[in-house]
């Protein structure tokens, strides 16, 4: 059931060059200061503080069958040559002792100049759009995509010999907070939603048309800064992310209530909304860096694998939170049609499932029955288990890096989105 004979998706895609971001970030600033700062400005974010002042460490800054085109078997399995992957071992001792805070401290300083750059490349130009936007940034977040490239450019700069970061990396992580943030904004319109980690979506408080112009406005800033790097290599990979996420949302639309999905279907699907944007921004990432192209692809693999680790884990919390941990009603996405990967593994062992999805929830209480199936069938188990998979394929793509701060910081990523299931 695990077989991979996946169809569309071009892996091979490689990353990016340069343009000046115009970084206003004072390089003789005591470091310290700054250090401090930036550390207390993610602890503000992480507790749901400071909203406007925080725009760097914002990250979080239907009906018919269509299938995709070509994409290798080693891609969605991310198989590649080499030892067996390291085996991650997630315990309750060591839980306690991975927080998101602590893993992007490394790059506090990084997410401060991306705060104060993004402040200056978005809001001014257009008030209104913008603080539609910042709906979306003050509603928290783990910031993770722009850290991300933060932490594998730091990573990566490390074998090179490059000490500091180029405006290349910075205006690369710019780009990526404004596309994911877009793309928050338009999934919210599409999928009805109300809210959004306990606050209203954008749509619901300034209405449709100000949260679908928000969103084009959003993609339109970071293509035009896209197309200012003045390089062909890094506009086709961060074009075939905006691409792909039209095709997830096709594929997610185009499948609502069937229950002859397959698990392979789903993981295109998912890599498509969620594992694109990351794999081209930590492959992009280590292209600025100048470092060879079998490290880049390794870092194309950490993204895709770890993208596609955190978007299982996100469909078990669906079925495991409550609608207060979620800030969402909780089976949300079932209730919907949307069938994720514990729905897929529950729906071999379990008939009446499948009537009850195939009914689209016409009886009542009938939502409340499917949740239960699910858990009752182990597809909250074989869920863990493909979530665990993909991130110890993440793992063995950051063997190449050296020791260092950021790459524990890489590491400590995959094990923090495991302990979220723990």
């Amino acid at each position: 059931m695990m077989s991979m004979t996946c169809h569309t998706l071009e892996f091979g895609r490689t990353g990016v060059d340069s343009v000046a971001c115009g970084c206003s970030f004072n390089a003789s600033l005591d470091r310290f200061t700054v250090k401090n700062r930036a550390r207390r400005v993610l602890l503000s974010v992480h507790r749901g503080y400071g909203a406007r002042k925080l725009l760097c460490c914002r990250r979080n800054i239907a009906r018919c069958r269509v299938y995709s085109t070509k994409t290798s078997e080693a891609l969605l399995n991310g198989i590649v040559p080499g030892p067996p992957p390291p085996v991650l071992e997630v315990n309750k001792e060591s839980r306690s002792s991975i927080s998101i805070t602590d893993l992007f401290e490394v790059v506090a300083e990084d997410l401060l100049t991306l705060n104060n750059n993004l402040q200056s490349i978005v809001g001014a130009e257009n008030p209104v759009l913008m603080s539609a936007a910042e709906q979306i940034f003050g509603a928290g977040g783990k910031r993770m995509r722009p850290a991300l490239v933060f932490l594998v450019s730091r990573a990566t700069a490390e074998i090179v010999g490059l000490k500091e970061l180029t405006r290349e990396h910075r205006r690369l992580a710019e780009i990526i907070e404004m596309i994911h943030t877009a793309s928050l904004i338009h999934d919210d319109v599409l999928d009805e939603s109300d809210m959004r980690r306990g606050k209203q979506t954008v749509h619901q408080v300034y209405g449709t048309r100000v949260a679908v112009l928000a969103g084009d406005f959003m993609f339109a800033q970071s293509s035009w800064y896209l197309a200012n790097l003045e390089n062909l290599e890094v506009i086709k990979l961060i074009s075939q992310v905006i691409k792909d996420f039209a095709s997830g949302e096709i594929k997610q639309a185009s499948s609502l209530f069937d229950c002859e999905v397959e698990l392979e279907e789903y993981l295109i699907k998912s890599y498509y909304k969620t594992a694109s944007l990351i794999a081209a921004s930590t492959k992009g990432a280590s292209i600025f860096s100048g470092v060879d192209s079998d490290v880049s692809e390794q870092m194309y693999q950490y993204g895709k694998n770890l993208g596609l680790s955190f978007q299982v884990v996100d469909d078990i919390l669906d079925f495991t939170q409550s609608a207060e941990q979620l800030g969402k009603p909780a089976g949300s996405d079932l209730a919907k049609g949307n069938l994720t990967a514990p729905v897929i593994f529950a729906l071999e062992k379990e008939p009446r499932l499948r009537e009850i999805i195939e009914s689209e929830f016409c009886e009542t209480s009938s939502l409340d029955e499917a949740i239960e199936l699910v858990k009752r069938c182990g597809g909250i188990e074989r869920a863990q288990a493909l979530a665990k998979e993909k991130a110890d394929l993440a793992l063995q793509s950051i063997q190449c890096l050296p020791r260092s701060a950021f790459r524990s910081a890489l590491e400590g990523m995959v094990k923090y989105n495991l302990e979220r299931i723990d």
